[in-house]
């Protein structure tokens, strides 16, 4: 039977095998990533960001097939079965994002994370395929003995990464975020089980933590991205509210179940029905709607989002200074006369960070001339042994207009 053809405009053509792969491409929760943007909100500051977390998935799924075809041309052994594991694993990473993930995840889903809700998909859906998905499961949970397969999936240096960086600067047109895939792919390494970079490599591991940063700081903690978040974050926040107050509200079926089903009386299976529903249509047709809501509240932050009249956003390098705070909120009680509870969905501080380098979730080797590795920090001359630290800034979001 003839492969799959898939033209991605990242790497051209992607060939996937008939069977399980492809059952998983056309299975409906897959087919859902194709209505969720992969970068949410970066369309408000870069308009070309309209592409989906099916095409970051199948794009990863592509370097998955370069990268293991080339560890195995360097001779590590693979049974077919891994290989086709490992490429549904990736095939299946994201499968449990959301809408504008992030703000879901800390406004209706109560904490849960998208790797969590991913899991729990794969292993439902790994019921309805009979167990076709259990080794695929092993690798995605790093319960493999060949660690090197769920670190292609998951590290600092995984084929998501890659991805993503180079799909999210191409449709942003922030070149600066480019990475090397190809080459990086061509210098992996498998030592003692574990993956790492040929040393003639190292120079393309700086460049790709380098593209890293810009997209970080340029793009995903645009002050304007950043902004645009914390407004549909107060949207949902106050509209859950209202819900669970009894105010009727409209709200799209996934939606409603989100707002209105009390945390402790949802069953698992219902949860996870409504959720598989939820795309970004449902959170933007209520926005719409909700700009004529009689709450002032909700209509105002909902007319913001859908109008892009986002917060201001002021930017410091450290604490935010309280009396400044003090001052834009007794500025824009008097202006909108709002009373305090009413205020606090209108004014917010934001810590934002990143750091070049993170050797406390495993590093990067690299594979030196006498075949050990070395720690990447004690090879490069830019990357420094950052732990959790990096580069901090504080945002203050409010209003534009109340204050100068």
């Amino acid at each position: 039977m003839r492969p799959l053809i898939i033209n991605d405009p990242v790497y051209g053509f992607t060939t996937v095998p008939r069977g399980m792969l492809c059952d998983i491409i056309a299975h409906p929760w897959f087919q859902r990533l194709s209505r969720i943007r992969q970068l949410g909100m970066s369309a408000m500051v870069y308009p070309g960001a309209q592409h989906t977390r099916a095409a970051h998935s199948i794009g990863a799924f592509h370097l998955m097939q370069e990268a293991l075809r080339g560890l195995m041309e360097r001779g590590e052994f693979l049974f077919a079965s891994e290989v086709e594991a490992a490429e549904a694993a990736i095939l299946l990473h994201d499968v449990g994002h959301g809408p504008f993930s992030h703000v879901l995840e800390s406004t209706l889903l109560d904490g849960a994370s998208h790797e969590d809700i991913s899991l729990k998909m794969m292993e439902v859906m790994n019921r309805e395929m009979q167990g076709a998905l259990t080794l695929s499961i092993q690798i995605f949970k790093d319960e493999h003995p060949k660690l090197f397969l769920h670190e292609l999936i998951s590290s600092q240096l995984d084929v998501d990464r890659l991805d993503y960086l180079n799909r999210d600067s191409f449709f942003c047109g922030v070149r600066e975020g480019a990475v090397g895939a190809d080459r990086l792919i061509a210098m992996m390494r498998i030592v003692d089980g574990h993956l790492a970079v040929d040393a003639k490599g190292l120079y393309t591991v700086e460049n790709y933590l380098t593209s890293r940063r810009v997209m970080y700081w340029q793009v995903y903690l645009h002050k304007t991205v950043v902004s645009a978040e914390e407004v549909l974050r107060q949207a949902l926040r106050r509209a859950k509210y209202l819900a669970e107050s009894g105010a009727s509200l409209f709200a799209p079926p996934a939606l409603h179940y989100f707002l209105h089903a009390p945390t402790a009386t949802r069953h698992e299976d219902e949860w996870l029905e409504a959720y598989t529903t939820l795309e970004d249509n449902d959170i933007l047709s209520a926005l719409k709607v909700w700009q004529q809501h009689p709450d002032r509240t909700l209509a105002r932050l909902s007319q913001m989002f859908i109008r892009r009249q986002l917060f201001k956003v002021e930017v410091y390098p450290a604490e935010i200074p309280q009396e400044r705070m003090a001052q834009i909120r007794e500025a824009l009680k008097q202006a909108w006369q709002l009373t305090e509870e009413e205020c606090a969905y209108f004014i917010h501080t934001v810590s934002v960070g990143t750091s070049l380098y993170d050797s406390t979730h495993g590093g990067i080797s690299i594979v030196q001339r006498d075949g050990t590795c070395a720690p990447l920090p004690t090879l490069s001359t830019i990357v420094h042994d950052e732990g959790a630290t990096g580069e901090h800034k504080a945002y203050l979001l409010y209003p534009r207009g109340i204050i100068d």
